[in-house]
């Protein structure tokens, strides 16, 4: 319980103050940007890479560019690197595809900045880091918001502030978590950008449409469009429940939002009583509900 109420309260700097180190999109190697300098350069065999890094694909084609560009221009953005254990190795905490790709253009020592993180602090730089990249795509995007909302006790707001996006953004892409996983992984391969998969979120079917989007090529107008011949078919239909007011629609986008799962509101007309349903779209995703279910006894 210790540590879990540990993580949840975050760095003590703040989230806001991590940005200072953690350098904006595409700062590689190619752009100065105005992060802080290094503190040292630093032998590439005395660095490992962080064993709990959120990011686990590092795209070939991108590290062959960026060992490219690192060739040219060397690393100019630093690497962030936690204290040195006893051994002195010293760790990553965010910059590991300029560390790989420092070794592929063959360099020996990479510039660095030094600081002395907690294994929490660690990865909550990672994640920020990770979304701070431009080549992340929605879903990973989205994944790291949930990170930083559930690990460690942030806000939509808060994250918004830091992060300098707006709330509305983070509260869409956090939407689409709660589409199944086949098709969150047909938006992590390309195959639908996020404009298709936020028209999906509201249907009732999002798998079989997904795939008929996908066969057929729709635009994101057309997905939408698609999306609204059901809605229409069933309010059309005699005997059905009057439209949802806005007040409750909004309450479900934020509930499935903050749960990062299908949330749906059911109020009986004229009373005080109605029915909350929880779509799942995994077991992992059941026992991260039943845990934010019974996070608050004792």
């Amino acid at each position: 319980m210790a540590d879990r109420k540990s993580e949840r309260r975050g760095l003590g700097r703040g989230l806001s103050a991590l940005m200072a180190d953690i350098p904006p999109a595409d700062t590689d190697a190619g752009t100065k940007s105005a992060g802080a300098s290094a503190d040292r350069s630093v032998p590439i065999d005395r660095i490992r890479p962080n064993p709990n890094q959120p990011r686990r694909k590092f795209t070939q084609d991108q590290l062959d560019d960026l060992t490219r560009s690192i060739k040219e221009k060397g690393i100019i953005q630093p690497l962030i690197l936690r204290t040195a254990d006893e051994d002195g190795i010293y760790e990553i905490v965010a910059g590991e595809r300029r560390w790989r790709a420092a070794q592929a253009a063959q360099m020996h020592s990479v510039p660095a900045i030094i600081r002395d993180y907690t294994d929490t602090e660690v990865l909550e730089v990672a994640i920020v880091e990770n979304i701070q990249r431009a080549d992340l795509n929605s879903i990973e995007e989205a994944a790291g918001y949930r990170q930083l909302m559930e690990r460690f006790g942030h806000t939509q707001e808060k994250i918004s502030d830091a992060l300098g996006k707006s709330r509305s953004h983070i509260a869409n892409q956090l939407r689409l978590l709660t589409l199944p996983e086949t098709v969150q992984d047909m938006v992590a391969d390309g195959q639908l950008s996020a404009g298709h998969a936020r028209a999906l979120v509201t249907t009732d079917d999002p798998l079989t449409l997904a795939k008929r989007v996908v066969a057929k090529g729709l635009s994101v107008r057309e997905t939408e469009a698609l999306v609204r011949k059901p809605a229409k078919a069933k309010a059309a239909k005699p005997g059905k429940a009057a439209e949802k007011d806005a007040d409750t629609r909004a309450l479900e986008d934020d509930l499935s939002a903050a749960l990062g799962m299908k949330a749906r509101i059911d109020h009986r007309a004229g009373g005080q009583d109605g029915q909350l349903s929880i779509r799942y779209g995994s077991l992992d995703q059941l026992d991260d509900l039943c845990r934010i279910l019974t996070s608050g006894r004792g």
